[in-house]
């Protein structure tokens, strides 16, 4: 993956001109509650969109209108999705929605059991996407990760930097469920010509407070060699989030959301030399660039990421 070019500045404001033009969506959130959710929802307001958020839990904000399901059950999640616009809103629409953005699940490995994280996260999506099927309901956003090209990456990678190409492989409960995931979308998809359906694949999503702890592995590379070193900025995942929410073509389709450097303060020639001498490095490669590429994201969806934890310690 190459460094921005210095047409950067010019792609931040065709994206920002887009924003402000855009059509102004109602946005079902899934997950409001969770580290992701916050951020996708501070995004879809501030370009303008009605978001109405969903999860098992009370809303921690008042700007939205919210309701609790259990998406683990499809009745609660049929009714959450189909009247919400009627019952609250008040309008005659057709559709409560006209996107569904589903981040809620387990978000990592072990936080329960593997059984509970793989089960809540599958039942969950398929729920939300055969729900939006009989709802009539085209456009969905999942959150899928970058687990499911091999979190915890061994040392057998094939070629660097990975992208959305790479060969899918669900290492443990987590990232098997939403390989998963993908795969059921990419059956609904392929059975409906006007669906389509985005899925981001979010790497280690990070925030501010989060890049004082970064000088303590400094010098160590096993640290995070886990997931090859790689991370995003929350406000990046709600940019991707919104710019999502807008995408237009029909199908199924796949894009690493990632940062464009590593975690790593040394130079990402001296970590492939020293953990992937092997592996074929695909292009050039920037001095501190990610070992995920995230050019489809940048060249389908606009994506730009703005942060880094560079700037912050």
């Amino acid at each position: 993956m190459t460094a921005p070019d210095a047409t950067s500045s010019d792609s931040t404001s065709t994206q920002q001109e887009h924003m402000e033009t855009a059509k102004k969506l109602r946005v079902a959130v899934t997950g409001i509650n969770g580290k992701v959710g916050g951020y996708a929802v501070d995004a879809l307001l501030a370009a303008g969109h009605e978001v109405v958020g969903i999860d098992r839990t009370s809303a921690q904000r008042d700007d939205i209108i919210s309701i609790v399901a259990d998406l683990g059950d499809y009745g609660q999640t049929f009714d959450a999705l189909g009247s919400v616009g009627w019952d609250v809103l008040g309008d005659t629409q057709d559709r409560a929605f006209d996107v569904v953005v589903h981040l809620a699940a387990v978000p990592h490995p072990r936080l329960v059991s593997n059984t509970q994280t793989f089960g809540n996260n599958v039942m969950a999506f398929y729920n939300v996407v055969e729900a939006c099927r009989r709802l009539k309901i085209k456009d969905i956003v999942i959150a899928s990760s970058e687990t499911v090209l091999g979190v915890p990456f061994g040392d057998d990678l094939p070629y660097l930097p990975l992208d959305d190409d790479a060969p899918r492989r669900g290492r443990n409960a987590y990232g098997l469920s939403k390989v998963v995931g993908e795969h059921v979308a990419e059956e609904f998809t392929a059975g409906d010509p006007d669906l389509r359906i985005t899925a981001l694949r979010i790497s280690y999503v990070q925030t501010v407070q989060e890049y004082a702890e970064y000088p303590s592995f400094a010098d160590d590379l096993d640290a995070r060699a886990w997931d090859i070193w790689s991370y995003v900025d929350a406000r990046d995942v709600g940019q991707a989030v919104e710019l999502a929410v807008r995408h237009e073509p029909r199908g199924f389709r796949a894009y690493l959301i990632v940062a464009d450097d590593t975690v790593m303060p040394i130079p990402t020639a001296d970590i492939i030399a020293a953990r992937y001498p092997r592996a074929e490095v695909r292009g050039r490669i920037a001095e501190h660039g990610s070992l995920l590429s995230n050019a489809r994201a940048r060249d389908e969806l606009g994506f730009t990421p703005r942060h880094s934890w560079r700037d912050h310690v």
